[in-house]
């Protein structure tokens, strides 16, 4: 069940109908919020279900004999880990593992094919399952770090875990910021319904309005059978789906906390406009920030942060964004991606422990900003491409400076919208760092017209349907 779609808007009316009693009483809130979230997860595929239960109670009791037996705590701890892990490792690495095997074997000359063993369900993907997995371990880790006392209400704890607006993907909620809220009846006043409904309508628009008509051009140019070969062509084709892939996930995120905050909850800001960094250090300080920010409290800094030297802290840095390319999808593809963005961080720190590497070259803000900007946006074809030689094609095209057809009246309206998306940011920007106009203001004159205009668009302006990017991780 997606955000964007008419069965999601009747699931949405039916769970406000009864929200207001369901939401009287603990026991009650807490069974109300698990039944109607594994209605919507189970919306994909009933199968799923029995996946997250299984990742959740193990987790839930692990906490639990984590606190009890602390002499075993240690054991319980690893047994949590490798459950998680395991399940992941299966259900969305099983098919890479058995692919690689296969290389190998083959170019050893013997003949196998593990990949045909994985199961259906492994091919097909598990919607949302690094997202419930992640959040689930983090769970454990708080608990075992001494950080967080374990629920010991099962309900609570899946309320916590499977609440339907971040489910599938994000933010990424850590416990001790959402079991507090779930402990409480709390509900939303007018200020917030209304807050709610602008973060549901932008993040509407951003989704059904400019990433999925920008991503009617991206889609068919990577598409086996795309022939066009021009420069300009592959520039605007990569700079498109970095507005696509961002806006897709930042409408989903602007979506998910619109809907919590409606119900009466908060959730972290996921995006804060990365496009406008001028440093790759930046940019992932703007840029899914609940991933972020779980792999430098859960990977990096245990690894040993930036404590034990320049040379480790860069290795442990690359380490840790190989693993974050990983995360996001079971191929080369994303591996090399997450390689590139260790290189851009490590020459960064190299050349500057205080400034970006592009303060060197005497650039102005404008300029890095452009720097950094063409950078990532050069690093989303691998993680585009559906495979390494495309991604490694297309790199040619970019720099081979051939010229294209018409392709302006081939993707016109994928156009009109990537200039609209770029038109937005550099609007916010001109706003956020002119200090003619202060924002506050900005918001308070123009919020109704702006969230109505969304609304209007999203209506009338739409792309064709598409599930959101980030349902595949």
């Amino acid at each position: 069940m997606v955000f964007n779609s008419i069965p999601f808007v009747i699931f949405l009316i039916v769970f406000f109908a009864l929200w207001g009693f369901m939401n009287r009483e603990d026991t009650r809130r807490w069974t109300f919020l698990v039944v109607m979230s594994f209605i919507f997860y189970g919306w994909w595929d009933w199968r799923f279900l029995f996946l997250v239960v299984g990742s959740g109670l193990i987790d839930y009791y692990a906490a639990l004999a984590i606190v009890k037996w602390p002499n075993w705590r240690r054991t319980f701890f690893i047994l949590s880990l490798a459950g998680n892990l395991g399940s992941l490792a299966f259900f969305k690495y099983y098919l890479f593992i058995a692919t690689s095997l296969d290389y190998f074997f083959n170019w050893l000359g013997q003949e196998t094919d593990f990949a045909k063993t994985a199961p259906g369900v492994t091919l097909a993907g598990v919607a949302g399952i690094s997202f419930y997995t992640f959040q689930s371990m983090s769970y454990t880790i708080d608990v075992y770090r001494r950080r967080l006392e374990p629920t010991k209400n099962v309900l609570q704890f899946f309320s916590f875990l499977v609440l339907f607006p971040q489910l599938v993907a994000g933010p990424i909620v850590r416990a001790k910021d959402l079991l507090t809220q779930l402990a409480q009846r709390r509900m939303s006043d007018a200020h917030q319904k209304w807050n709610g409904i602008k973060l549901f309508a932008y993040g509407l628009f951003q989704k059904t309005v400019l990433a999925d008509n920008i991503g009617v051009m991206v889609n068919r140019a990577y598409s086996p059978s795309n022939l066009e070969e021009g420069t300009l062509f592959w520039w605007l084709v990569v700079i498109g789906f970095g507005f696509q892939i961002y806006c897709d996930f930042s409408g989903y995120s602007l979506m998910a906390r619109g809907i919590a905050k409606y119900m009466g909850y908060h959730l972290k800001i996921n995006f804060n406009h990365p496009y406008l960094s001028d440093r790759f250090k930046e940019f992932w300080s703007r840029w899914h920030i609940s991933l972020s920010t779980w792999f430098r409290d859960y990977v990096y800094i245990p690894m040993g942060g930036s404590k034990k030297g320049t040379a480790k802290a860069l290795l442990f840095m690359s380490l840790t964004m190989i693993i974050s390319g990983l995360w996001h999808g079971a191929w080369y593809t994303f591996l090399c991606w997450g390689a590139l963005h260790a290189i851009y961080l490590a020459t960064e720190r190299i050349l500057s422990v205080r400034k970006s590497p592009t303060d060197r070259f005497g650039l102005s803000k404008f300029g890095r900003i452009l720097l950094v900007f063409l950078c990532v946006n050069l690093a989303w074809n691998f993680f585009r491409a559906d495979t390494f030689g495309q991604a490694i094609e297309i790199y040619e095209r970019l720099f081979s400076f051939r010229s294209g057809d018409a392709f302006f009246l081939l993707h016109f309206n994928a156009l009109v919208f990537l200039i609209l998306a770029i038109i937005i940011e550099v609007a916010y920007a001109f706003y956020l760092y002119s200090g003619k106009i202060r924002m506050t203001f900005f918001k308070k004159s123009y919020d109704v017209v702006f969230c109505s205009v969304a609304l209007v668009m999203s209506l009338f302006f739409r792309g064709p349907a598409a599930e959101f990017i980030y349902f595949q991780f």
